[in-house]
């Protein structure tokens, strides 16, 4: 190699350097990024040419470094086990949110549940039986009965509130994402321009790592690399992203809870039908507001409302049963004590038909008080085919239903911790080990230096000073 060619090699030392402290300096500028993904220099030594023997110089050095490229440090395994955990995560956390919001609205165990205004309703008539002709004892037969009924509709009206609410966020979810899936087809092909003309894209997949993450928040799904820089992103086995073509879905089915239909999501385009979800929040959602099943395996919230139902219907049947055998004081024999009207769920229909203590059933068929008929009624709370039991039963199916989700939101939640820490032990900026590259590569900017100040020295002994010692 000439002297020359050593100043290139010692130039070639400066670039690499300098392209090292460039992109140390990307990655502490980025350390605080979200999604950010850490990058390396890729180099190589080049081999030295031979191009003719060369008198004294048994063999020749290398020509320097060549800087091939600016690598992304991202684990394609582990960014798969982040989505994967994150779709299992957020359909987890949808469930369990629904759960506990429908577990607090119970009021279960405390003096605002319907166990205790059922218990001061049955209190109530056994107060009756004691003083049947008393209008106080009467008065708090029926202002109890009202009281339970206010509690029925206002609960079975809480359940439709929240099945709304859901769906309500539901709708938002969804054209979450269809746009980030409008993104992913964008980036998938700025991605694939700028890697087919020779550059780098490493912030661009940045980006796409983040939208296909938040697409398995939302849906579930996988992800599948393309030859060319591209990903398409599948769910249920079908394209939701193709390379630069995005399909879209679209929320369809039941507006209400009353509607009794299934909400849907399907695609708007290409082979209709519906959306398979394996995960995320919208099928976390999607499970939450399906229609009851008629035995209990259906949503959580229709099966809720049926449940309230059944209590208002349960209670209005036996509680009418027992009251229309006795005689009110107007001499009338099997009226009714609730009503429910036509066209409305159960709970929210249930009425009381008297409205003084002459429509209370207190005497015989003779016209005589007779203290059976209310004392009967105040058994009925340990009835164990009563509105009470009903109303426990359920009440303990929701309590346990909503643990077990908890359970397994903190679970799913563990998992998406434990993938992200090992993806960002690969992926993400540690800040002590880019300060130590920072000083590699200063400290090699410095040794090239230095070596393309001795090559200059050198050149400039042979060019203007060799031939001149000796001379006067």
């Amino acid at each position: 190699m000439s002297t020359f060619g050593s100043l290139a090699t010692a130039y070639s030392g400066l670039a690499a350097a300098r392209a090292g402290i460039d992109v140390t300096g990307q990655n502490i500028a980025n350390a605080g990024t979200a999604g950010y993904t850490r990058q390396r220099v890729t180099q190589n030594s080049i081999p030295a040419t031979q191009t003719g023997f060369v008198r004294g110089t048994a063999a020749l050095a290398g020509q320097g470094v060549s800087v091939d490229g600016i690598a992304r440090l991202a684990s394609l395994t582990l960014d798969a086990g982040v989505r994967v955990a994150a779709g299992s995560s957020a359909y987890a956390d949808a469930r369990a949110t629904a759960l506990s919001a429908l577990e607090t609205g119970l009021h279960e165990p405390g003096e605002d549940g319907l166990s205790a205004e059922l218990d001061a309703f049955w209190s109530s008539w056994g107060e009756l039986a004691s003083h049947p002709d008393d209008p106080g004892a009467a008065g708090a037969v029926l202002g109890a009965a009202g009281t339970v009924a206010s509690a029925l509709a206002a609960g079975s009206k809480a359940v439709d509130a929240q099945w709304s609410s859901v769906r309500g966020t539901l709708t938002g979810q969804v054209a979450q994402l269809n746009d980030a899936a409008k993104q992913v087809a964008d980036l998938n092909g700025r991605i694939r321009t700028a890697l087919a003309s020779g550059g780098t894209a490493n912030e661009l997949l940045d980006q796409r790592d983040q939208l296909t993450q938040q697409i398995a928040s939302l849906a579930g799904g996988t992800t599948r690399t393309n030859a060319d820089g591209t990903v398409d992103v599948l769910l249920g086995g079908n394209p939701l992203v193709q390379g630069t073509d995005a399909r879209s879905v679209t929320l369809g089915g039941g507006q209400r809870l009353a509607d009794g239909a299934a909400v849907t999501l399907t695609w708007t385009s290409g082979t209709a039908g519906a959306v398979g979800l394996s995960g995320g929040s919208i099928g976390g959602a999607l499970a939450v507001l399906a229609p009851s099943s008629g035995n209990g395996t259906g949503g959580a919230l229709a099966e809720a409302s049926a449940s309230y139902d059944a209590v208002a219907t349960r209670l209005a049947t036996t509680v009418n049963a027992l009251h229309a055998s006795g005689t009110t004081p107007a001499g009338t024999t099997g009226s009714p004590f609730f009503a429910l009207a036509a066209g409305v769920p159960a709970a929210q229909a249930l009425s009381v038909v008297p409205t003084d203590a002459s429509g209370l059933a207190t005497r015989n068929a003779a016209g005589e008080l007779d203290d059976s008929f209310a004392d009967a009624l105040s058994r009925l709370g340990a009835s164990s085919d009563g509105a009470d039991q009903a109303w426990a039963t359920f009440v303990a199916g929701v309590g346990t239903a909503s643990r077990s989700a908890t359970s397994e939101s903190t679970l799913t939640g563990l998992a998406l911790t434990n993938a992200q820490n090992q993806q960002q032990s690969s992926a993400g900026v540690d800040l002590d080990e880019e300060n130590v590259n920072l000083l590699s590569y200063q400290h090699a900017y410095q040794g090239a230096a230095r070596v393309l100040t001795a090559v200059d020295e050198m050149l400039d002994t042979i060019i203007n000073h060799v031939g001149l010692v000796g001379r006067s």
